[in-house]
């Protein structure tokens, strides 16, 4: 399956399959689950990338294990929403992955999360060792967590148009009895 967008991700996923959000460093790449129910995310490791083949095996391992259906990779765009250098390795990585398993897989702007998350392990008052062992996995956790409140959000207003529309024909139908009642 070919790289999709975002908003296509939920449909291309079967009844409680999961979704694997993935932080791909050059030295590490952090992994975090959601739920079946695709609201939480949870950190579940890093792997210390070594040869793709490897990289790849103990990632599967993990989409076995957790009954994933689908992965979203986090792409580091820079701050003026250009894609750099560091964006062109994270798409080889993604096309390497998709090469060896056909899962749906979507992209998510991961500007500053990591940032984001040693700024609260900080604030957690851990220490660096600490930070250094659990960073990677969270970071994960944060770019799959901003994905799946988004997956949330436009599922509301999809919700929200549905009702408006179903609300416009109710009015509709109540105008067309009116008319034939006077």
């Amino acid at each position: 399956m070919p790289v999709c967008k975002f908003e296509e991700l939920r449909n291309a996923l079967q009844p409680f399959q999961r979704l694997l959000g993935l932080d791909v460093g050059e030295k590490t790449v952090g992994m975090a689950v959601a739920g079946a129910n695709l609201s939480v995310a949870s950190p579940v490791g890093t792997i210390r990338r070594t040869k793709f083949a490897a990289d790849a095996a103990q990632l599967f391992r993990t989409v076995d294990e957790y009954g994933v259906g689908g992965l979203v990779v986090g792409l580091p765009v820079n701050m003026d929403g250009s894609e750099g250098p560091r964006c062109q390795s994270v798409r080889a990585f993604a096309a390497n992955l998709l090469a060896v398993r056909d899962l749906p897989l979507a992209f998510w702007d991961e500007r500053l999360s990591t940032a984001a998350v040693e700024r609260a392990m900080i604030g957690a008052d851990m220490s660096r060792r600490k930070r250094a062992q659990k960073i990677d996995a969270a970071a994960a956790a944060y770019i799959l967590q901003g994905a799946l409140d988004a997956l949330q959000h436009v599922e509301r207003s999809l919700a929200d148009l549905e009702a408006d529309a179903d609300d416009a024909d109710t009015v509709d139908a109540d105008d067309d009895l009116d008319g034939e009642r006077g």
